[in-house]
């Protein structure tokens, strides 16, 4: 390969699922790059990634790790992002503004569909990728059965760029099938030069001939030489799988082992030669053209003294400490090493960086001298699947929690919290049980807040089901006035959803008309709680007769004789209690579709229709009612069926009748609760 010039600052995003290896390859990239010593791990505790108290504590990544380094004289910045997939908004932002995407994988197709979300992202995207199949030392399939499978989930095709060297059975080295040069691999250490196995020689000029046909599909040179058996040199190859890839026609495919530094150079050779400048990612982005300066942030944190840090990619200009940005001082400019911040005095195009104390920013938003240029469409934050009730264990801590929950949503916009207008509790929402028990954790960890969860409570409502006509008589002497109110209310049932209606038909004057608004006010009051202990809904209550008393009578009393009324009346109307049901749409690989039959019966659940879903090969959509009640830890059931890939989405659709045992149990647990406090 002839000598490259140099490129300027670029940033490669390393995404895949949980336990794949992508902190393993991060720490490998750095030392081949000389940006550190030693490698660390997770495991260890000493890893550039992973440093925070909750990463360590589940030694698995929890945010975006950020680390610099220099390769060849180029500087490079790598994004290593969680694999978990209720974090994936960390890995979203951070691919929005990589210039291409390192997407690692276990060579196991039991758990190929893992990488299946990252994967329809970068394509709908447009985000150059490559992939690397990890721990090929301890494959459980083979390159081929991997390949085919991750096939079937990428709609751009994908380039095997090597093959494997065994050796006993294991995976000891790679075929280039560029430069037709073999590597033996030696753990810690760089690959060896040998001789290609004379046992590879047919499988890999066939190997290679596959590379060069998908390449010829998007080069009519190369397919007319390819049919005239001319055989093109390394460089133009190189040149040709360099142009296909920025331009998102191919997906380069290679493989090794993180964890012994095997294949690991070659990935970052390959990096270095292929990758776009962040010139052509902006483009791909949309962001204005011109001369200003424009950065854009793509993750924010609170780092307690410090303040607030927006980490940055700065697309065209420099950043200076101290210069203004979308009107707000840049107060402090740091250069990231994992926890480590170094301090800069400036910054160019093409490097990530930490600008301090950019108060009102928020992650997505692109920033200019002017504060006038239009940003990229950057993606809407993940909708909440999952929510836990919250308090403090130390009621004094309850004013401190709604700022560290503000705080806590600036840096993770997929989560979000709310006070439940029906239930009174505070709600925080997230994508599953493990992010938010991840972000109890740093309410501890970042504001010394303790904090108690516990399952949501279900807002019941209840009805009647027929009408009932009640006369009630408030009255009571005491020194001085007295009270007294008379009232006869027809309470009767409404259509589902139809909500309350209040009216009168008083004629002649027995109720004064300054008195009906405080029966219709007594009447509200009482549906806070009907008969069962819920909010009562679907009525209509109409004031038909009643007396009054010329001195004692009064608002106040004519409102308790409509309590009584309501508190009389309303066992007599047969209450019923009403439960919540969700329009939920579920989606998952179709492999799994036929598990739903048996999620959604188990939940009381209704299965609406299935289709297509959209866009997603291979992958349907259920539409199904479920009770709210049932709705709690759906994503965990749904995650451990699809091998964590299958989602959904839901809304409020109505309120339905439920009686029997399952009625009898909320009842009785709502006595139960009313009776303790």
């Amino acid at each position: 390969m002839t000598a490259k010039d140099p490129s300027g600052p670029r940033v490669a995003a390393l995404v895949g699922p949980y336990l794949c290896g992508k902190t393993a390859l991060l720490e490998s990239l750095l030392v081949q790059a000389g940006a550190i010593g030693r490698k660390g791990s997770s495991k260890d505790g000493y890893a550039i990634g992973d440093g925070t108290p909750e990463a360590k504590a589940r030694q698995m990544g929890t945010e975006v790790n950020i680390a610099s380094a220099e390769y060849l004289g180029e500087k490079w910045t790598f994004l290593d992002c969680p694999g978990s997939i209720e974090l994936i908004q960390e890995s979203i932002n951070a691919l929005m503004v990589a210039d291409i995407a390192v997407v690692v994988c276990e060579p196991d197709i039991s758990r190929i569909l893992t990488v299946a979300p990252v994967l329809k992202f970068l394509d709908e995207h447009d985000i150059p990728h490559i992939l690397f199949i990890n721990k090929m030392d301890t494959a459980v399939s083979s390159i081929k059965e991997t390949l085919e499978a991750l096939q079937l989930l990428s709609e751009r095709p994908l380039v095997l760029r090597e093959i494997p060297i065994r050796g006993d059975g294991n995976v000891t080295g790679h075929v280039d099938l560029v430069s037709e040069r073999a590597f033996e691999w030696t753990p810690g250490k760089p690959s060896e030069l040998v001789e290609i196995p004379d046992s590879l020689q047919d499988r890999e000029r066939a190997a290679r001939t596959d590379m060069l046909e998908s390449l010829a599909d998007f080069d009519d040179k190369l397919l007319e030489d390819l049919l005239e058996d001319v055989i093109p040199s390394s460089e133009e190859i190189y040149q040709g799988l360099s142009r296909d890839l920025q331009q998102g026609f191919i997906v380069p495919v290679f493989f090794g082992s993180a964890e012994q530094d095997n294949g690991v150079r070659r990935v970052l050779k390959a990096l270095r030669h292929e990758a776009p400048e962040a010139a052509a990612s902006a483009d791909r982005l949309g962001l204005d053209p011109g001369n200003e300066t424009l950065v854009q942030v793509f993750k924010t944190i609170h780092a307690g003294h410090a303040g607030k840090l927006s980490f940055a990619r700065i697309w065209r200009g420099e950043v200076k400490d101290g210069m203004t940005l979308n009107a707000e001082r840049v107060s402090g400019l740091h250069r990231i090493m994992g926890q480590k911040h170094d301090k800069l005095s400036k910054a160019g195009a093409g490097e990530v960086v930490g600008l301090g104390r950019m108060e009102k920013v928020k992650t997505g938003a692109t920033l200019s001298e002017s504060g006038k240029l239009n940003g990229s469409n950057w993606p809407e934050a993940r909708k909440p699947l999952f929510a836990l009730a919250i308090h403090t264990e130390h009621r004094d801590d309850e004013v401190k929690l709604s700022g560290a929950l503000a705080k806590l949503i600036d840096e993770d916009p997929s989560l979000s919290y709310e006070i439940s207008q029906e239930t009174g509790e505070l709600l925080m929402w997230g994508q599953g049980e493990m992010h938010l028990l991840v972000t109890i954790d740093r309410l501890k960890n970042k504001y010394g807040l303790a904090v108690i969860s516990e399952r949501p409570q279900v807002p019941y409502k209840e009805t009647i089901r027929k009408p009932v006509s009640q006369h009630a008589r408030h009255k009571k002497q005491s020194g001085g006035h007295g009270e007294f109110g008379d009232v006869h209310l027809d309470i009767k049932p409404l259509p589902r959803g139809s909500g309350f209606e209040f009216n009168d038909t008083i004629a002649g004057g027995v109720v004064p008309k300054q008195y009906i608004p405080a029966v219709g006010n007594g009447v509200k009051e009482f549906m806070v709680r009907g008969p069962l202990g819920f909010p009562v809904v679907d009525i209509s209550v109409t004031l038909t007769d009643g007396q009054f008393h010329a001195v004692d009578s009064s608002d106040m009393a004519f409102k308790k004789a409509a309590q009584q009324a309501m508190r009389e009346g309303m066992p007599n109307c047969n209450p019923v209690l009403l439960e919540p049901i969700f329009q939920v749409k579920i989606t998952l690989p179709n492999e799994f579709t036929s598990k739903i039959q048996r999620l959604v019966s188990g939940r009381r659940g209704q299965i609406l229709g299935f289709d297509a879903k959209p866009g997603w090969n291979g992958w349907d959509e259920v539409s199904v009612q479920l009770p709210q009640s049932e709705m709690h830890d759906l994503i965990i059931e749904l995650r451990s069926m699809t091998l964590g890939v299958g989602s959904f989405q839901w809304e409020f659709d109505h309120l339905q009748e439920l009686s029997g045992r399952d009625a009898d149990i909320v009842v009785s647990k709502r006595a139960e609760a009313r009776a303790e406090h």
